[in-house]
C-alpha cells in the first residue's frame, strides 16, 4: 500500500475508464467535438465529471451556480444529476463556446434546467447577491479565469448555503503550482492559484480536501 497518490499512467487511466466510466453518449459526442477546438484543454475529464455528478446527488443539490461553461460538458453532467425541478445558473463570457453548450443542453434534455448568463462572472455573482440570492445555492463549480479565482470563491461562499459545496478546478495547474521557478506564459494564473490554495488551507469557514483528479479539484464545504 502506498501512503502517497498513485501515479496515473496511460494504462491505469484506460483501466479506470474501462471499469468505472458511465459517460452518457451525449457527453461523449460533446467531448469529441470539443477535442477539435483550439481551447480543448479547457474541458474536464469524464472521471471528474462523473465525480461531480455524484457529489451533486450526495448533497441533494437542487440549485447550482457554475462559473465558466466553455462547451457545456460540466454543466450537462451536473444538470443531469439534478432533480427535474433543479436549476443550474451558468456564467460565462463567450457566446461562441456557449452556443455549442446550448446545442448539447438541448440534446441532453437539460436545457430547461440551465439559466445561462453571459457577462463577467464577478459582476453576475454580485448581481445575484444584490438580488437576494445569498445562501440560496447548494453547490458552486468554479472553472474560469484563474486570476479571478479568489474573487469567485468569496462570492461563492456568500451564495451557497451552510453545508453547501464549492468545487474549484485546475488547482494543481499542470503541476506548475509546485514549481517555484515556473516563469511561463501562465505565471499570473499559477501565482493566483498558489495564493488561493494557501489561503484555503487556513480558512476556518470551510472544510477542505484537494483531489489529484484531472488538473486538480478542490472541494470546500461551507461550515
Amino acid at each position: 500500500m502506498s501512503t502517497q497518490q498513485l501515479a496515473i499512467t496511460d494504462s491505469i487511466y484506460d483501466y479506470l475508464l474501462a471499469v468505472s466510466s458511465r459517460e452518457p453518449p451525449v457527453l461523449a459526442r460533446l467531448r469529441e467535438e470539443t477535442s477539435h477546438l483550439p481551447m480543448a484543454i479547457m474541458q474536464i475529464s469524464p472521471p471528474q465529471a462523473q465525480l461531480m455528478a455524484l457529489l451533486v446527488k450526495l448533497i441533494g443539490a437542487k440549485r447550482i451556480v457554475e462559473v465558466g461553461v466553455f462547451t457545456g460538458y460540466s454543466s450537462i453532467a451536473m444538470a443531469m444529476a439534478l432533480p427535474k425541478d433543479g436549476r443550474l445558473v451558468a456564467l460565462d463570457v463567450s457566446q461562441e463556446w456557449t452556443e455549442i453548450a446550448k446545442r448539447y443542453w438541448r440534446e441532453a434534455g437539460v436545457a430547461d434546467r440551465i439559466d445561462l448568463k453571459l457577462g463577467p462572472a464577478l459582476e453576475t455573482m454580485d448581481a445575484l447577491i444584490a438580488a437576494g440570492a445569498a445562501d440560496s445555492f447548494d453547490l458552486c463549480f468554479i472553472d474560469a479565469d484563474k486570476v479571478s479565482y479568489a474573487g469567485y470563491f468569496e462570492r461563492a461562499l456568500v451564495l451557497i448555503r451552510r453545508g453547501g459545496l464549492i468545487m474549484i478546478d485546475n488547482t494543481l495547474f499542470g503541476g506548475h503550482v509546485a514549481d517555484q521557478s515556473y516563469a511561463g506564459s501562465s505565471r499570473a494564473s499559477v501565482e493566483a492559484i498558489r495564493t488561493l490554495n494557501s489561503s484555503l488551507r487556513d480558512d476556518q469557514r470551510i472544510d477542505l480536501a484537494m483531489l489529484a483528479i484531472g488538473d486538480g479539484l478542490t472541494l470546500a464545504r461551507k461550515r
